[in-house]
């Protein structure tokens, strides 16, 4: 596989890349949050967990174009994991992956703080709900998995976001579209722009492939504020799609 180049995750130069994907990440919790428990597992380091009675529109969930449902009761697991890229955070549902978020970009304890805002009741999410992710994911950094057999769960996006990343999932593993090309197969041909806010507010990178989306020009544009990452994700795929 490829080597991760030193400005995405110089920790791993020297070591193999199954061998820091089964290193455990040491986390010291010196905050605490209302209704957020602290959990270990054997797979994945630390795990934080939570139970969702309403969701908050002063949370993550206002990343969409209208209205968000109301979930009763709604248990949430939120963990990490260690990748080439650096740390990535998911958070999972009983009804599937429902957000991942980018260590460089937010921190585990940001996620958790922003389903601290959420109203709690509780009860916890159950982390077994993320074992199958990161399985998959780990096969994905590994060269071994080309596409994502994963429930998700799509309430964190509607309308025509919704209807974008619905498009983007039929974009194949080791080949890219631009935004105006990805906005005709969402069946709005002139909203290449609205296609880029989709994108930037893609609540499921890396399994959504929002990184599979390039420039007009063939340019990979901007990732997070690290096109460097998005470069290395789509050079990955390439020589992985034999």
């Amino acid at each position: 596989w490829l080597d991760p180049p030193a400005a995405i995750s110089s920790k791993v130069n020297g070591g193999s890349l199954s061998a820091m994907l089964s290193t455990s990440q040491l986390v010291t919790a010196s905050w605490s949050m209302p209704g957020i428990s602290l959990l270990k597992d054997s797979t994945a380091s630390v795990w934080y967990s939570a139970t969702v009675g309403a969701m908050s529109p002063t949370a993550l969930l206002t990343r969409t174009e209208s209205t968000l449902p109301e979930a009763d009761d709604l248990g949430i697991a939120v963990g990490s994991m260690d990748t080439p890229i650096g740390l990535l955070n998911l958070a999972a549902t009983s009804q599937g992956l429902v957000r991942m978020g980018f260590g460089y970009m937010e921190a585990r304890e940001d996620m958790a703080a922003e389903l601290a805002e959420l109203s709690c009741s509780g009860d916890q999410g159950d982390p077994v709900w993320l074992d199958e992710p990161i399985a998959q994911i780990r096969e994905y950094f590994e060269g071994r998995r080309q596409r994502f057999d994963l429930a998700l769960d799509w309430r964190l996006t509607s309308g025509f976001y919704r209807r974008v990343l619905d498009a983007l999932m039929e974009v194949d593993y080791g080949t890219t579209v631009s935004y105006g090309e990805l906005a005709r197969m969402a069946g709005s041909s002139r909203a290449a722009r609205a296609v880029g806010t989709a994108m930037s507010t893609n609540p499921i990178p890396l399994v959504v492939p929002c990184h599979r989306v390039v420039r007009s020009d063939g340019s990979v544009g901007e990732y997070g504020g690290r096109p460097e990452v998005k470069t290395w994700l789509i050079e990955h795929e390439r020589s992985h799609r034999g």
